[in-house]
């Protein structure tokens, strides 16, 4: 198969099986064993019809190279993450996850990654693995590899229950939408063991997606989740995408909540938590889309704001430089130093009762004097014949009257307090599509942030 297109830059995606079939996944199997030489190997797969001939086909690649398999089922890649670093002390050198997590039907895909589960990304592997299948690499080795099938969501569920000290939990009323993906039996396993009264929504894995792709952040997946919130007078609403990596926040209210306000919520909950220990003023790693909410709770909290290039591997990787106790996207992923620097979908919603049943606070009134100090846009998609025309033009009119250029990522430009007011902005190519991605965010104006939206929307679409 020559087209390897459904090689990405931090992962693997593509449509089944134009761009991703049987005879690819083996070939990724091979090409990792060559690459990183791992004795056993973790692999699960997500809810897609696709999944479990893709992540058969990825196991047999290791096994013909020697290398053991443990066969995880049914999971989110989280589970993964935890499998490869709790198992390490029994050999287990790395996983593989067959996942499409929220791209539509007819796709899948893989994500990848090390020994205590460091992730393979582009510059650490992906793109060695992508040439060792095309050159089609053939199996080698002299003893086939055993595939042994293991539970592993009673430790998982363990695990994740060290985030939270049950006793101190309320019965909060929790509506829980699993978007027919991976999520359900998870929380189930760990809700079982938590006070709380559950509304499920849309619960069971579904490979048909009857109830629309497990996306949350497109507006129209929200209703079926902000209805039961209504109906049910829940106190929090939760909803996660098809490997539940990423996990959404709806309030008492049914609103949604952007991902920005989290990120504080939880980078104060992780350094109160650190207080007295060794990661006491522990470094906090943001996104540089938006930051300005971040970093004010962070210093306020005694912690230390760190600004990364967006991205899962790029998040991890400058948490372990900076052995940083918790990172957070505005895109939902939260990742934690104690989960291997890893990114969960499952450890949010328990610290998000945790901080409610400790404050006896709702997460509107965890989070409105968040969203009235620092209004934010939200992302904000344009698709263009040109996107670098859109930038260069953006360059020309906002550049010269700029106090601040960051290009960490993308075009960041921040305005000081003058006759407008202070405000900022982040500029992002999407790595695979001609998109650009706009956040606008002011300090403490809401009618400035959305003047500056609509302005700067005008200019780069032409």
């Amino acid at each position: 198969m020559s087209n390897i297109a459904c090689f990405k830059a931090y992962d693997i995606r593509g449509r089944v099986p134009d761009d991703l079939d049987e005879d690819l996944a083996r070939k990724v199997g091979r090409a990792y064993a060559k690459l990183f030489s791992p004795k056993k190997v973790v692999v699960g797969r997500d809810v897609r019809d696709s999944s479990p001939a893709l992540a058969a086909a990825v196991a047999e690649g290791l096994l013909e190279c020697g290398v053991d398999v443990v066969d995880i089922g049914l999971s989110g890649t989280e589970m993964v993450y935890f499998a490869s670093f709790h198992l390490e002390n029994e050999g287990v050198d790395g996983g593989i996850m067959v996942t499409a997590s929220h791209n539509p039907k007819g796709y899948n895909g893989m994500k990848l990654v090390q020994k205590g589960a460091r992730p393979i990304s582009g510059d650490t592997g992906l793109k060695d693995i992508e040439q060792l299948c095309a050159g089609g690499i053939e199996a080698f080795g002299d003893v086939r590899g055993t595939k042994t099938e293991l539970d592993v969501m009673p430790a998982f569920v363990e695990h994740l229950l060290t985030y939270v000290d049950k006793d101190t939990l309320k019965p909060l009323k929790l509506v829980a939408n699993a978007g027919n993906g991976a999520a359900g039996p998870a929380f189930d396993a760990i809700a079982q063991h938590l006070p709380f009264d559950v509304v499920r929504v849309h619960h069971e894995p579904n490979a048909d997606f009857p109830n629309g792709i497990p996306n949350p952040l497109l507006e129209e997946n929200r209703q079926p989740t902000i209805d039961a919130v209504n109906a049910h007078g829940a106190d929090l609403g939760i909803a996660w995408d098809g490997d539940y990596d990423r996990c959404f926040f709806f309030d008492a209210a049914g609103r949604f909540i952007e991902g920005y306000y989290v990120v504080g919520l939880f980078a104060d909950e992780m350094l109160q938590q650190a207080k007295g220990t060794d990661d006491e003023g522990s470094g906090i790693i943001h996104d540089p889309r938006l930051m300005w909410n971040t970093q004010e709770m962070v210093k306020a909290a005694g912690g230390n704001a760190i600004c990364s290039k967006t991205g899962h591997a790029f998040i991890k990787e400058r948490m372990r430089k900076e052995d940083a106790i918790y990172g957070g996207e505005m895109s939902a992923h939260h990742y934690f130093k104690s989960f291997a620097y890893c990114d969960s979908g499952m450890i949010p919603w328990l610290l998000m009762t945790q901080i409610m049943s400790r404050t006896g606070k709702s997460l509107a009134e965890l989070v409105d004097d968040r969203m009235k100090a620092f209004p934010a846009s939200g992302e904000i998609n344009s698709r263009l014949d040109d996107a670098h025309a859109a930038i260069a033009r953006v360059r020309e009119v906002y550049e010269p009257k700029a106090d601040g250029i960051d290009e960490t990522d993308g075009l960041s430009l921040t305005f000081s307090a003058g006759d407008d007011g202070k405000w900022r902005f982040n500029l992002r190519m999407s790595n695979t599509e001609p998109i650009l991605r706009l956040n606008v965010e002011s300090d403490g104006s809401e009618a400035l942030m959305r003047a500056k939206t609509d302005e700067l929307l005008n200019v780069i679409r032409g």
